[in-house]
């Protein structure tokens, strides 16, 4: 293939994707600026508990890719029974772990804020919003699951689309609840948890019904786990499951860090946050087509394709997040009148949405790679790496940053460690190393 045609390849996997994470975005605009026009006391309840959230999804995202990686393997090798061999059983081990994760959740949303130091005053808030987001774990597994697999076999376009609907359906049910039933905090927890449900089904549907490369009606197999596939399966998710202990914990930490403030700074920090993915959800969007290139690149033998789909989604990422930062920087205090009607929680938000306006390139680098790495099966040293530079450098440095500077001190440190990731991605992926991970005997 050619750079140009390369390029053609990795923009029509990416661009649906890509659109998907910004419709994302738009539901994230839409969702805050209803609980926002609430206050700013129920805007703190779910920015208290929302890292909380970010943990618990991003283990049933790891385990997902447990399965998704060696799917795309399998079909870049051109065995598409293994793939869905492998798909059947990814698909009753995903569920089970995600009703672990929501018995957990349920049985901690009572204590869970007071954890955070959040305080009497939005506590009870906090825990019905993350009750009825536990509730929501297995469907929001399957869910992740099926658009996963999906995008393993190259399909970028159903699960972008259906992940539009799900933005949709989620504002109309957020309106409803939120309003209409005059249930607050809960009704934005309930409408986001139908949203997904339909949408997990619909997902489901088309994964096993309709794809012409994994739909399960063209042969049989088994649901019961292999040891083989488990072993496959582990070797992926154990570092993932540490990146995400790693970086949700840190998240978690500065929460801890955050709360102090009070309630306008972490409805600022909760809000910036959502504001800010206007420049990182396309990231996103770009890491996925990435993952799903180097994958099956890998899969059919083609390392040098597999290092240039990699190469060619890095800089596609940097030059878009860029562009996207420079946006957010003249059009801070708009991006956050958009959520909150609180003139405090405007005014110190945009400042710090201007100090991460220079973080967006590195932060680009960092995400695209972090992809590449997934297809290779690479997850240990990108989780080193993440451990590194989140507690060493962005903990260490709001630990002495927020007390002197407040809310901006924080997000200098993101600032700072978000650069330092991006540098530390670049040096491992010059290296090459991701790629010796892969080997095709297991694919074989």
């Amino acid at each position: 293939m050619t750079t140009g045609e390369q390029m053609s390849l990795a923009m029509m996997l990416a661009v649906p994707a890509m659109l998907a994470q910004l419709s994302t975005v738009l539901m994230s605009y839409i969702d805050a600026s209803m609980v926002g026009s609430l206050g700013a006391g129920p805007s703190a309840s779910i920015g208290l508990v929302s890292t909380s959230t970010w943990i618990f999804g991003g283990f049933c995202m790891a385990t997902t890719y447990g399965f998704s990686v060696q799917v795309s393997h399998f079909i870049g090798n051109n065995d598409f029974k293994a793939a869905r061999n492998v798909l059947r059983q990814g698909l009753v081990t995903c569920l089970l772990f995600s009703i672990l994760m929501s018995v957990i959740g349920l049985s901690i949303a009572g204590r869970l804020p007071f954890w955070l130091g959040g305080g009497a005053d939005i506590a009870s808030d906090a825990t019905a919003y993350f009750l009825i987001y536990a509730a929501f774990i297995p469907t929001m597994q399957i869910a992740f699951t099926s658009g996963a697999m999906l995008q393993a076999s190259g399909n970028m376009k159903v699960p972008s689309i259906l992940n539009v609907f799900m933005c949709v359906l989620d504002v109309i049910f957020n309106y409803v609840f939120i309003f209409l039933c005059d249930m607050g905090v809960k009704g934005a927890a309930l409408g986001t948890g139908l949203a997904e449900a339909v949408t997990a089904l619909l997902m489901l549907y088309f994964l096993t019904v309709r794809s012409k490369e994994l739909n399960l009606l063209q042969d049989k197999g088994s649901f019961i786990p292999t040891v083989a596939s488990l072993k496959a399966a582990l070797g992926i998710v154990g570092p993932m499951w540490l990146q995400n202990v790693v970086m949700r914990g840190a998240h978690i930490m500065s929460t801890i860090i955050v709360a102090p403030l009070g309630n306008i700074a972490i409805a600022a920090n909760s809000f910036a946050i959502t504001a800010e993915s206007f420049c990182y959800m396309p990231g996103y969007g770009l890491q996925e087509a990435t993952t799903t290139l180097t994958g099956q690149s890998l899969g059919a033998r083609r390392r040098e394709l597999a290092s240039s789909f990699a190469k060619i989604g890095i800089s596609m990422g940097a030059f878009v997040m860029t562009f996207l930062g420079v946006i957010m920087y003249f059009t801070a205090t708009f991006l956050m009148g958009m959520l909150s009607n609180d003139p405090d929680v405007v005014a110190l938000g945009a400042k710090v949405l201007k100090i991460e306006a220079f973080a967006e390139m590195m932060y680009a680098v960092s995400m695209v790679a972090y992809g590449a790495c997934v297809g290779a099966g690479d997850t240990l040293v990108p989780s080193l790496l993440n451990l590194l530079s989140m507690w060493a450098v962005r903990i260490g440095l709001a630990l002495v940053l927020t007390p002197k500077f407040g809310l901006e001190g924080y997000w200098i440190a993101m600032c700072i460690e978000l650069n330092v990731r991006g540098l530390l991605f670049i040096l491992h992926m010059k290296s090459g190393r991701w790629m010796s991970k892969f080997s095709v005997s297991k694919i074989n």
